[in-house]
């Protein structure tokens, strides 16, 4: 594994588009429901810019939420070591286009390392719940594979925030999820497989087949 330091979020934004990130492995294999693999490809292929969304509500509560959800973590499982670089790039030294930047970094007593993500979402129907019935929602399982992939680490840990509605009435809940290496092996020999095709096609400037969301 490498880690590249960026100084700033200039530099890290700049780095992103030379490899794939954690939350691109999704739109990757066509989970996004927001954006499809090719306008993906457009993007790190600078045919396209990405938009700025660092302004909506939503990617503004996460940021200022998520130091105070570190800390929380933390407080619950004393027993972790915890660490944080915010523009840390943890790079596969085999593969330098997966690369991933954490929102935490753990060790446990018996010196095992893994991740910490941290997510924050608002549910505003009831159709939204799916994503979460008894698992861990495809986009986020995959990000947390990809991570893994990218560190060469343990496990992962997500911890989400939930705020949702009831009876006109604000209400949070916090699920956590516990991912270990050796249990999805062959998913992330998956995952780097399709990333390392998607990324043949940005450096060859082939515009990859569109992925149709499943109906």
């Amino acid at each position: 594994m490498l880690i590249l330091k960026p100084q700033n979020r200039e530099e890290w934004l700049n780095l992103r588009l030379k490899g794939i990130g954690g939350s691109d492995a999704g739109t990757v294999i066509g989970l996004n429901k927001y954006k499809t693999n090719v306008q993906l490809w457009e993007e790190k292929t600078g045919i396209t810019i990405p938009g700025d969304i660092s302004d909506k509500p939503a990617v503004n509560f996460g940021k200022l939420a998520e130091p105070h959800l570190r800390v929380l973590f933390h407080l619950d499982y004393p027993e972790y070591d915890l660490d944080y670089h915010e523009f840390y790039m943890y790079i596969n030294d085999e593969y330098p286009f997966i690369f991933a930047t954490l929102d935490g970094e753990l060790t446990d007593k018996n010196g095992k390392k893994g991740i910490l993500e941290i997510k924050t979402c608002t549910i505003q129907n009831s159709n939204q719940w799916n994503d979460w019935d008894d698992k861990l929602p495809d986009t986020y399982y995959t990000q947390l594979i990809h991570q893994l992939a990218a560190t060469g680490w343990d496990f992962a840990i997500l911890r989400a925030y939930i705020r949702y509605y009831k009876n006109g009435v604000l209400r949070v809940t916090m699920r956590e999820y516990r991912i270990e290496r050796s249990d999805v092996q062959a998913d992330i020999d998956y995952l780097m497989q399709r990333e390392s095709s998607f990324w043949k096609n940005v450096t060859n400037k082939t515009r990859p087949a569109l992925i149709l969301p499943e109906i």
